[in-house]
């Protein structure tokens, strides 16, 4: 791809690193969305992912951190029947105790600092600009 692009190899994997880092930091805001959200702020209620059964990194760091009580919990809210009000409520409860949502968004801005690392050799311009402010911006949606 960089031979058609016409472009220095180095440029290519600079930008492929940055597409994943900004891609993984992306996805774990929005995983840790699903708890702190609501409909009108982001579209999103909170708990739908939870409800719909996916274990998202939230959920696994959780799960780690919790007690065998708590670990039978998630399998059981996690196993794809539908989860309720009272099991909601019971999660958010657990994700706040065990900072998983708080650790989520830490490794989101860990990822957004290794995609703004990767274009660190770009020279200045609008262009890395707005490399940098999509990060910014993927980071900051969850606030």
């Amino acid at each position: 791809a960089a031979i058609v692009a016409e472009r220095d190899a180095s440029v290519e994997a600079a930008l492929a690193s940055y597409g994943r880092n900004l891609g993984i930091a992306f996805q774990l805001i929005d995983d840790a969305i699903d708890y702190v959200s609501d409909a009108d702020t982001m579209g999103k209620d909170v708990g739908d992912d939870f409800r719909d059964g996916k274990i998202t990194l939230p959920v696994i760091l959780a799960y780690a951190r919790g007690s065998e009580d708590e670990r039978v919990f998630w399998r059981e809210a996690m196993s794809g029947r539908a989860a309720g009000d009272a099991e909601l409520a019971r999660a958010l409860t657990l994700l706040g105790s065990s900072r998983a949502v708080e650790d989520t968004m830490a490794r989101a801005r860990l990822y957004g600092a290794r995609a703004i690392d990767a274009i660190a050799g770009f020279p200045g311009g609008p262009a890395k600009t707005a490399l940098i402010e999509t990060i910014e911006f993927a980071i900051a949606r969850a606030y």
